[in-house]
């Protein structure tokens, strides 16, 4: 479980988190800074876990992770050994793209980083979370496009009736 009282049972185990909102509102700006405390104190207060660190990245899309520094950063020092654990809010806070979502698993898998999703209560250290995770990945994957159609049809409707499509204007 996220309280780390699952098959490993290290001192000191090294645990990072990772955050990520997909606009700049205030409202998500608030949900970015939740996140990161939140599961910086839930590392602090565990007694058998380090801070390794916090990774997050603001205002970026999840279905793209080469434009997301703090998810690749990430990646990068749990590859290189500097985190064992790898806590998360959501699978569609990790990605919204479903082959990066498991080639990313598997990699840091691998090389013996687990990671927790807590929303959905997995862990990849259990490997029937691996069926799990493929098919709430592509229902993140399939959210994220359906937004996005319905965004464009709200944009050609409000276009076919002679309204801008623009929310504010400067000048």
């Amino acid at each position: 479980g996220i309280d780390g009282t699952s098959a490993l049972h290290l001192q000191n185990l090294r645990v990072g988190c990772y955050c990520r909102v997909s606009s700049m509102s205030d409202m998500q700006e608030g949900s970015l800074e939740n996140q990161m405390l939140y599961f910086t104190r839930l590392i602090r207060t565990n007694p058998k876990w380090k801070l390794a660190g916090v990774y997050y990245d603001r205002g970026k899309s999840g279905t793209k992770t080469d434009k997301r520094t703090g998810f690749q950063k990430m990646v990068r020092d749990a590859l290189q050994g500097k985190i064992d654990l790898i806590l998360c809010k959501s699978i569609s806070r990790f990605s919204r793209n479903l082959l990066d979502t498991i080639d990313t698993i598997r990699k840091l898998k691998k090389s013996g980083v687990r990671i927790i999703f807590e929303k959905e209560n997995i862990d990849t250290n259990d490997m029937t979370s691996e069926f799990i995770v493929t098919t709430l990945s592509a229902i993140a994957q399939e959210e994220s496009r359906s937004i996005s159609d319905n965004v464009n049809w709200s944009v050609a409707k409000r276009f076919e009736r002679g309204e801008p499509h623009f929310t504010r204007m400067l000048g």
